[in-house]
């Protein structure tokens, strides 16, 4: 857990698939995790985007095209058919565990 810098995201291969991991602090440290793969650019880039808000949900700005992501559901705010599957993520003894 203290690998990934509060507020950011990394890329996890896990089972084959890259999948984004994002530690956010908001009062609390939380994990999310979502595909990593872009629809929308068409490159696997979410775990670098922008960690942010948007009204209530906690979001990532892909680095290119800025659609927002919600970290909790995967959908893609701008354009909904173009969502990521999102991931059971949980803290544990300090690690990260993802469900996938």
């Amino acid at each position: 857990m203290d690998d990934i810098v509060p507020n950011t995201g990394v890329c996890a291969l896990i089972n084959g698939e890259q999948v984004a991991i994002f530690h956010v602090i908001d009062g609390e440290h939380r994990v999310f995790a979502i595909g990593n793969y872009d629809p929308n650019s068409e490159a696997s880039v979410l775990s670098r985007g922008l960690v942010g808000s948007l009204g209530e949900r906690i979001v990532v700005a892909s680095p290119i095209y800025k659609h927002h992501f919600d970290l909790q559901t995967g959908e893609c705010l701008e354009a909904p058919e173009h969502s990521v599957s999102a991931y059971p993520a949980r803290i544990a003894d300090g690690k990260v565990w993802v469900g996938v």
